[in-house]
């Protein structure tokens, strides 16, 4: 897998320091145990430190990671690791949710229930108020 892409950033000449969040990023994948889709959307949050990005390219590493066969946990850990390691903002909140195919369309046939999974690191982890902001922001469906 290619996980090499510009990165645009830009100094955080603002001394921006509260959290920047996108939200119901759409994405879609192959599940790596049934080869059957999986589809839903991404929130993402990160605590700019000395950088900030360029808002598209959180949506580019969702695009990025969903290209391979996956798992939904390891999705959502790989793209909070990335911005994490990339970026070094001083926190990354992740939350994914979709719909797994495998549940709808075989086994329990149980149509429109939603997989929920987060990567949490840094600020955004550790600090019980940028956490719950996160939560909040994001959903909140995640404790």
């Amino acid at each position: 897998m290619n996980t090499t892409f510009s990165l645009t950033t830009f100094a955080n000449d603002g001394g921006y320091d509260e959290l920047v969040v996108v939200r119901d990023i759409p994405f879609q994948s192959l599940s790596m145990h049934h080869v059957l889709p999986f589809h839903g959307v991404a929130h993402i949050a990160y605590l700019p430190a000395e950088r900030i990005l360029g808002l598209s390219k959180l949506a580019r590493v969702v695009e990025l990671f969903a290209r391979d066969l996956q798992l939904q946990e390891r999705l959502t850990t790989q793209i909070a690791g990335w911005l994490q390691a990339r970026l070094e903002p001083k926190g990354v909140g992740v939350v994914l949710e979709a719909e797994h195919l495998c549940m709808s369309l075989r086994g329990v046939q149980k149509p429109g229930a939603k997989t929920v999974t987060s990567a949490l690191h840094g600020l955004v982890r550790g600090d019980p108020r940028t956490r719950e902001e996160f939560l909040s922001l994001t959903g909140g469906r995640v404790r």
